[in-house]
């Protein structure tokens, strides 16, 4: 006879179905991970779901069920089923919302915010979103049940602002081990005529805190004449000149690609470049160490928390250090590889193995404490 489990956490599946974001990512490999554990430690007396707003594909889970909604809520706005849909279906369950969001009215609950970038970085976000998410994240750090993030960095800017107190936040580190599972698909490597080594990788975002002008700057000088600059995402030429970037010749877009793709581009760059502003976590760069890519990093946000002393650092705002921290890494042999070295040894301390056993920890504790 089964044991009737003393709570059930309920996690907020909205992000199945929905177009690709690193938040998602995050969510996807948690649960995933949290699944793995509870095989190999049991449950702790909980049951555990994830719950679907849409005929979506779900990964296989062997110790967490997939809970599919009524009929009539498929065709609820996303936004009113978290708020007003899933509070109600799982009243009785305790939620976990990993993607930022959660519904209002339902204390039994923990939301994991990534950072608090509508507050420090407001000029990356539409007026609409940013006061959308600054009132939820008001409410959700004042009525929910304990608020997780990703970095100690994240959870200062959190007391900062004032979303939640300090003894209310749970960081837990994102892992970046997925990538290692990955298969390389060197597909883009042909299609864009690149030459491995000889290029570097950044995020394709115009977002003002990505900070990807200062990599334009620099790209732009002739001693980086004979290097590519790969941008990766949805973002296009036409887009950074339309806010008025100036796009070198040796800049390539390749458009969103799929996971393998983008492990083919790391494996093989001479470097990957992350000049933001700020970050709540910065999972790129941990990725690119993963696979033995060097980092060149802003000294900014999260990014030192996270990369430790196994990137080389750049002033955001001087094209020319950008410049020669990048011919440092694609050209001096020495620097290079302690670079790789280092870059591998600080990636394997951020397994999602472990990020699922603190995100365990911290659910037994509230849900005993609440029960």
């Amino acid at each position: 006879m089964k044991t009737i489990a003393s709570k059930t956490i309920a996690f907020n599946g909205k992000f199945f179905g929905a177009t690709p974001t690193g938040v998602h990512r995050v969510a996807e490999q948690l649960v995933a991970a949290m699944d793995a554990l509870i095989a190999g430690q049991g449950g702790n007396g909980m049951d555990y779901a994830v719950v679907v707003r849409e005929c979506v594909d779900v990964p296989h889970y062997s110790n967490i069920l997939c809970a599919r909604e009524d009929h009539w809520a498929r065709r609820m706005h996303r936004i009113a089923w978290e708020q007003c849909y899933l509070p109600v279906a799982r009243r009785k369950d305790f939620i976990l919302n990993l993607c930022n969001l959660g519904p209002l009215f339902h204390r039994e609950s923990a939301t994991m915010i990534h950072d608090a970038q509508v507050y420090s970085a407001p000029d990356s976000y539409r007026l609409p979103l940013r006061l959308w998410y600054r009132l939820l994240y008001f409410f959700i750090g004042k009525r929910h049940k304990v608020i997780l993030t990703v970095s100690e960095f994240s959870r200062r800017e959190l007391v900062r602002y004032g979303i939640a107190p300090a003894d209310k936040i749970v960081v837990v580190h994102n892992g970046c081990d997925h990538v290692l599972h990955i298969r390389p698909d060197e597909g883009q490597l042909v299609a864009l005529n690149l030459e491995p080594r000889r290029y570097v990788i950044a995020l394709a975002n115009t977002q003002k805190h990505k900070n990807i002008g200062v990599l334009l700057k620099a790209f732009a000088d002739a001693e980086l004449a004979d290097v590519e600059l790969v941008l990766f995402g949805d973002a296009t030429r036409t887009d950074f000149e339309n806010l008025g970037h100036v796009v070198p010749s040796n800049v390539r877009f390749t458009g969103r690609i799929s996971d393998p793709e983008l492990v083919g581009l790391m494996v093989n760059a001479g470097a990957l470049a992350f000049p933001s502003l700020t970050e709540g976590f910065g999972l790129p760069p941990l990725e690119a160490m993963a696979l033995g890519c060097p980092v060149v990093a802003a000294p900014f946000g999260a990014l030192p928390e996270v990369c430790g002393k196994a990137a080389l650092y750049a002033d955001p705002f001087s094209p020319d250090a950008w410049r020669l921290n990048i011919l440092s890494a694609l050209d001096d042999e020495a620097v290079r590889q302690s670079l790789i070295s280092a870059g591998r040894l600080q990636a394997a301390r951020f397994t999602w193995k472990e990020a699922a056993r603190n995100l365990f920890e911290t659910l037994n504790a509230v849900t005993r404490q609440s029960g």
